[in-house]
């Protein structure tokens, strides 16, 4: 999921860095920046990036670009939008950059699929929900928290997968039936961990989750 300085071509870094700084300069510009004036908010998404530093470091795996951790985005982007949590992963990315986990070649493809597809993805899928599915608490956490948590993990996994392939870094052979599958057993703890979180937040702190609203999820309920 961590792609070092020479996995891949030097092209597909330097595209990546084209694409990353104009979205993060975006999501700069528009992220809600007031709402980290209150202390509580702001040591909320100060703390949320330590720890992902520290949960990104844990991670398993042999071959380079082929570890696997536990994401938190969904998490992330449930609780702060999509603006905050691009810049917050943004940041995560690179914590885990300066530790000498991966190069800064490579760090805006790992900012682009770490933070950009993670939020993006997690972002569309609460779009989808509340749109085709009655707003109510339990699907607020069953399918945004616990099952969209699987999903965006699914998704960084594939691309990341698709990308090593079309770049030929692996084997398409080696990487979908060696690598891919394991993403699988990573998206039901990413899911468990996201619907347990988000479910700890809105019911004593659901002013941390900027997604949910007592008036949508629990009146009349």
């Amino acid at each position: 999921m961590n792609l070092t300085d020479d996995l891949l071509g030097e092209m597909w870094y330097w595209v990546a860095w084209a694409a990353w700084l104009p979205l993060f300069a975006r999501s700069v510009w528009l992220a809600p920046w007031r709402r980290l004036r209150d202390s509580e908010q702001s040591n909320l998404w100060l703390g949320m990036i330590v720890l992902l530093v520290f949960v990104w470091s844990m991670k398993a795996g042999v071959n380079p670009g082929l570890s696997l951790h536990l994401l938190g985005a969904n998490v992330f982007t449930l609780a702060f939008g999509p603006h905050l949590a691009f810049v917050g992963l943004s940041l995560v990315t690179l914590g885990v950059t300066l530790n000498g986990a991966d190069g800064i070649l490579a760090y805006a493809m790992n900012a682009l699929l770490l933070a950009g597809l993670a939020t993006a993805l997690s972002q569309c899928l609460f779009r989808i929900v509340s749109g085709i599915l009655p707003r109510h608490f339990f699907i607020y956490i069953f399918v945004n928290a616990f099952i969209a948590g699987g999903v965006v993990v699914l998704g960084v996994g594939l691309a990341s997968t698709v990308l090593l392939g079309v770049a030929g870094a692996y084997a398409w052979e080696f990487l979908f039936s060696e690598h891919f599958p394991y993403y699988l057993l990573l998206a039901f703890a990413e899911a468990w961990l996201s619907g347990m979180v988000i479910t700890l937040f809105v019911v004593y702190r659901p002013q941390w989750v900027e997604s949910f609203d007592d008036s949508r999820y629990l009146s009349d309920k």
